[in-house]
């Protein structure tokens, strides 16, 4: 059962990327970063990316189910990545209200891309069902058995997962830069 309206998920997914683009640079100017945030931030920030490039680094769209690395674990690491990403970033920010405006996002953006995202899974891959029955959607689950394949560079690369780093480090930089230009 869907949870979301179709039009509406698909209006999403279409602005996801820009929307969360405008996102970050709301958060950007609207932050209050201090040193002590920006440190306690950072390795949120760290591990959210490195979820995230595991992830990148087996993902196959379209061409199999994935299952392996942080698949085997959790039905959605690249979105479990993001959210520490961005829980690291309203660290930084040091501002309550953005975690708020983050945490909205989230519920109003990513669960209907997902919906969309895993209908789409169950049209192309049969198995998927079944992966769904044994893997949860957010929370990891230590699995029976973790598939043997490995982590591709080819991979992240192709699935482009370079610029969540340079958005995130464009992202910090600007609130490393902020808090400085304040404590002048």
């Amino acid at each position: 059962m869907a949870l979301f309206p179709k039009p509406y998920a698909d209006a999403v997914q279409k602005w996801r990327v820009p929307s969360g683009i405008a996102l970050a640079a709301l958060f950007a100017l609207l932050s209050d970063p201090v040193p002590p945030t920006l440190v306690l931030g950072l390795p949120f920030c760290l591990l959210g990316l490195a979820i995230r490039a595991w992830a990148a680094g087996h993902l196959r769209k379209d061409e199999s189910l994935t299952v392996s690395g942080p698949y085997a674990f959790v039905r959605n690491p690249l979105y479990i990545g993001s959210l520490l990403a961005a829980l690291g970033c309203v660290i930084a920010a040091a501002k309550a209200e953005l975690a708020l405006l983050a945490g909205a996002y989230f519920l109003l953006v990513y669960l209907p891309v997902v919906e969309l995202e895993e209908q789409h899974l169950a049209e192309l891959f049969s198995e998927f069902g079944e992966y769904a029955r044994r893997v949860r959607a957010f929370l990891p689950t230590l699995p029976d058995h973790i598939p043997p394949e490995r982590f591709s560079f080819a991979l992240y690369r192709r699935n482009r997962e370079q610029r969540a780093l340079y958005g995130l480090a464009a992202v910090y930089a600007f609130l490393i830069f902020k808090s400085a230009w304040r404590a002048m």
